[in-house]
């Protein structure tokens, strides 16, 4: 599903990542860990299409997402790519004050110019799957942590991408909502097939995924 050769990253004189290769299989969850300033949320970034890699003279990056190059993409092609195929889960949930949850999951099909009744049906059907059907019509101010977060994760899954990326997906929430939250990466991998890629410093939610991997110094532990 992803496979990512010589992945590099610097900022002025700081190299913050030092060819990092990645390989992930269809349906895999796996999580990175590391000290703060390892070079994983960068990696994630750069993976997930939100930041270019650096090239250094001498070698060659490629990321691979569903076979699809995503380093050789145009502006327009990398947008319209990453709303069909790439699902994005953050610490802080990033919904929009104004809409209510309902709403807030439907924009990214609204964006992807999908049927707006196709778009409503897997809107409900998430969040029924997420246990938020009397949550339906309630604005984030009006939801805990926990329910804003999987209105979060039903918003990163209403296009049914294939991959979807986390960053410190459980950071900001208390330790029975984090649990919950981490069992619920499980049921939708097995539900809806997805793959996951997370960057977290839990270590409960590291050990639970399928392979975990180590980052230190901008690479991958051996």
């Amino acid at each position: 599903m992803i496979s990512a050769k010589n992945i590099y990253k610097k900022y002025g004189e700081l190299e913050v990542l030092k060819g990092v290769s990645l390989d992930v299989g269809e349906g895999e969850v796996v999580s990175i860990v590391g000290a703060s300033g390892a070079g994983k949320t960068t990696l994630l970034q750069i993976l997930s299409s939100l930041e270019k890699s650096s090239d250094p003279a001498g070698h060659y990056t490629e990321i691979l997402i569903k076979r699809e190059d995503i380093t050789h993409l145009s502006d327009r092609k990398l947008s319209e790519f990453r709303n069909e195929n790439i699902g994005f889960i953050f610490q802080f949930h990033q919904l929009l004050p104004e809409f209510n949850a309902f709403e807030n999951v439907c924009i990214p099909g609204y964006i992807s110019n999908s049927k707006k009744s196709a778009v409503h049906e897997k809107a409900k059907e998430l969040l029924n799957f997420l246990g938020l059907e009397k949550r339906l019509h309630h604005k984030p101010s009006q939801l805990s942590g926990g329910e804003q977060q999987r209105v979060a994760v039903a918003r990163a899954l209403v296009n049914q991408p294939k991959v979807i990326f986390a960053d410190e997906p459980s950071g900001n929430l208390d330790s029975k909502n984090a649990e919950e939250l981490h069992q619920l990466f499980f049921r939708l991998r097995d539900e809806f097939g997805q793959t996951f890629v997370l960057v977290t410093h839990n270590e409960e939610l590291a050990n639970m995924a399928d392979r975990k991997l180590v980052m230190t110094d901008g690479r991958f532990e051996i």
